[in-house]
C-alpha cells in the first residue's frame, strides 16, 4: 500500500504560504518552488538503500557509504519544472526524464503529447514529479508510462493536493508512495484544487 506523507516542516510551510499568495511574482515563485523541491527531498528519499563503499580521507582508509540505486527524476511538462530543479540539486548525479501530459479541461483525463525517458529506468528509482495533485489522473497516467517502460520503484512528489487525487494512486498504483507539501481542502467544479496556488505552470512562466 502506498505510504502517504504531508512535509509539515515549519520551512516548508513557510515557502508554501509565500507560494499561494496571488501577490508573488514569477521569479519569486519560481525560486520557492525549486527551494521547496529541494526540501522535500531530504524525506521523500529517505528510504533509498545505501551500500557501502572504501574510501580514503587524508587521515586514513574508512567504510562509507553511498546510494546504491540509480536514480531518475521526471517532471511533468511544465509544472514539474520548478520542483525537479530543485531535486536536482540535491542528487546532481540523477539522469532525467521528461513527460508532456496535458488536461482535458471537458473530461478531466490526461492527454500524452511527449514522452522521453532515459534508457536503463528498469534499474533506477524514479522521482516523479508533479506540483498538482487535483483529481490524479495525470500522475496515474504519468506512473503508467513510466511502468510501461520497465521501472519498477516511483517515488511521487507534489506540493499540493486533495484526498481525491491520493485515492486515485492508491487505486490504481499502490506501489507508489506520495509525498505532499500540503493536503489542501477540496476541488472546485472544475477539477481545480482549494484553496490551491493557481495554475503552476502559468506561475512559474508567466503566462499569465
Amino acid at each position: 500500500m502506498s505510504k502517504v506523507v504531508i512535509i509539515n516542516h515549519p520551512l516548508i510551510q513557510h515557502k508554501l504560504s509565500i507560494i499561494r499568495s496571488k501577490e508573488t511574482s514569477s521569479k519569486e515563485f519560481r525560486e520557492l518552488v525549486q527551494e521547496v523541491g529541494s526540501l522535500m527531498t531530504y524525506e521523500a528519499t529517505r528510504d533509498l538503500e545505501v551500500q557501502p563503499v572504501e574510501i580514503e580521507t587524508p587521515l586514513a582508509k574508512t567504510i562509507q557509504h553511498e546510494l546504491k540505486d540509480n536514480i531518475v527524476i521526471v517532471p511533468v511538462l511544465r509544472a514539474g519544472l520548478g520542483m525537479a530543479d530543485g531535486i536536482s540539486d540535491m542528487i546532481p548525479h540523477a539522469r532525467v526524464g521528461h513527460l508532456g501530459l496535458y488536461r482535458n479541461e471537458s473530461t478531466l483525463e490526461a492527454c500524452r503529447y511527449y514522452a522521453k525517458l532515459p534508457k536503463g529506468i528498469e534499474k533506477a528509482v524514479v522521482i516523479l514529479v508533479d506540483p498538482m495533485l487535483a483529481t490524479g489522473n495525470t500522475v496515474v497516467s504519468a506512473v503508467d508510462i513510466i511502468k510501461e517502460s520497465g521501472a519498477k520503484k516511483i517515488i511521487y512528489v507534489g506540493l499540493v493536493g486533495v484526498q481525491e487525487g491520493i485515492d486515485n494512486i492508491v487505486k490504481h498504483h499502490p506501489d507508489v508512495d506520495i509525498y505532499l507539501a500540503s493536503k489542501d481542502e477540496r476541488l472546485n467544479e472544475v477539477g481545480y484544487i482549494v484553496p490551491g496556488l493557481g495554475d503552476c505552470g502559468d506561475r512559474l512562466f508567466g503566462t499569465k
